[in-house]
């Protein structure tokens, strides 16, 4: 993990220097901002039902195209519109199997000690609209910001994975996720380094999914680092 951090911070800095010396050559008044984006998350479960823990390190890594359409003269305000590709996985102890009939169970799993893995993980398109402000000028690269909007997510793909006392499982495209997720989200820093917030306001299951009887109404909250680039 720590060398993927490196990895992508590097990847990052290089084509940031690399548009930095690009812009240098001319001035445009006509400028636009941020238009790529990548980052990375550390990924919550909201809402959790009684028995079902978070454990070891839960990511995700995001990358995407925003297009600019800055709206007053100054070209310091604008709305976004973009999208993107997104990748999380969730490491918790709800285990994910099958029936005899076909259908998916869920069961909370009791002890930490009684499995190695056990996870699911999803593959997202993502539509963010949002609304940017921020300090730049024509020849100002170093800036503040804030944005801050709402995404539309697209799952595509789903694997559910548990390694443990009960031998390995796996399963994928699990019906019972909820295909559109959609959410608010900020992002706000100073030049390379800002702080990105999302909270789904939609759970990840449908609604048929429960747990002893109950629904399990998870939603995902997202903490991490956006990175914007020309």
């Amino acid at each position: 993990m720590k060398q993927l951090l490196i990895t992508l911070s590097f990847l990052i800095s290089s084509i940031a220097c690399y548009c930095q010396d690009v812009k240098d050559v001319e001035i445009d008044s006509l400028y636009k901002e941020d238009q790529f984006y990548a980052g990375i998350t550390y990924n919550l479960l909201g809402k959790k039902p009684e028995g079902i823990t978070q454990n070891g390190f839960s990511f995700g890594l995001h990358l995407g195209f925003i297009k600019d359409i800055p709206i007053n003269k100054n070209r310091n305000v604008a709305i976004g519109i973009g999208l993107g590709y997104a990748t999380n996985s969730y490491n918790q102890n709800l285990l994910i199997d099958k029936s005899d009939t076909g259908e998916y169970t869920y069961s909370a799993l009791q002890t930490s000690s009684s499995f190695i893995k056990n996870k699911f993980s999803t593959h997202v398109i993502d539509v963010p609209i949002e609304f940017r402000w921020r300090t730049s000028t024509p020849t100002d690269y170093n800036f503040w910001r804030i944005y801050t909007g709402f995404k539309l997510g697209y799952i595509f793909g789903n694997t559910a994975k548990h390694r443990g006392d009960l031998g390995r499982i796996k399963h994928t495209n699990i019906k019972d996720f909820n295909r559109f997720q959609y959410g608010v989200y900020m992002s706000a820093g100073y030049n390379t380094w800002n702080i990105y917030l999302y909270y789904a306001l939609n759970a990840m299951f449908s609604d048929k999914v429960t747990l002893d009887d109950h629904r399990i109404d998870m939603n995902a909250i997202k903490v991490g680092l956006m990175f914007y680039m020309l």
